[in-house]
């Protein structure tokens, strides 16, 4: 006969302080309060349309295609209706907030920093012996190997040989300062000099470098980023007060 466990919510509680996760939620926690109070002031309004449509897009997301499915995730999340509800408003609210702080700010920021958001199509694959990447670098040149090659024999992640190391458009902000300035500097279809990292020896096929353009992802990326720096300055004017 199988035993039965009751779980109350100060076992959750307990397990959560101990997986150390308290600062995390903490700081989740207080982001909602700061958003909600910083909405609540600008007098921003969330309609019932607004809400429908986020609430389908979340459960497409989260593939829930029928009821049926939406209850049994509600319910293996041990979240209410009113929850999801809530949920679904907080995601809408921060929106319009990052919008109404930021709206007008994004087509600025982007021509300041524009440089920054500029990236580039890269194959990449990471050795650790430094003679080994130049000896590899050497046969690129001669034409005695091919980079696809080399990924197949030295990449161990599964998925990123199968690709022949193809990292796809990586940002400028996403690379290592000594990688960007080789990366930028190259042209199509050049084989970077070894470069020196703590990650290891980098072997780079720069394919493509691609030009900032700010459409509607960037636009999104950008509000995402100013928004997060905007958080982070609430924090600090903040007293966090826990009673655990």
């Amino acid at each position: 006969m199988s035993q039965a466990i009751t779980i109350s919510a100060q076992d959750i509680l307990q397990q959560v302080k101990l997986s150390c996760q308290i600062p995390s939620i903490v700081e989740q926690i207080v982001t909602r309060k700061v958003v909600k109070d910083a909405a609540a002031e600008a007098g921003i309004k969330v309609e019932a349309e607004e809400l429908q449509q986020a609430a389908d897009q979340m459960r497409l997301i989260s593939k829930l295609k029928t009821a049926d499915e939406t209850w049994e995730w509600l319910k293996k999340n041990c979240l209410s209706l009113d929850d999801f509800e809530e949920m679904v408003y907080t995601s809408v609210m921060s929106g319009k907030l990052v919008q109404h702080l930021f709206g007008n700010k994004i087509e600025p920021w982007f021509v300041e920093h524009q440089l920054d958001y500029a990236g580039a199509v890269i194959y990449e694959v990471v050795l650790d012996d430094e003679d080994l990447a130049m000896e590899l670098f050497y046969a690129l040149q001669e034409g005695e190997m091919s980079f696809f090659e080399i990924a197949q024999q030295y990449i161990q992640d599964t998925e990123l040989r199968r690709r022949g190391g193809y990292r796809g458009i990586v940002r400028r902000t996403e690379m290592k300062p000594e990688i960007s300035a080789a990366v930028f500097a190259a042209k199509p279809q050049q084989v970077l000099k070894p470069i020196v990292t703590a990650k290891g020896v980098h072997l780079i096929l720069v394919e493509e470098v691609v030009k900032p353009q700010l459409d509607n992802t960037l636009r999104h990326q950008i509000g995402s980023d100013l928004f997060s720096e905007w958080i982070k300055q609430q924090f600090n004017r903040v007293e966090i007060v826990t009673d655990i």
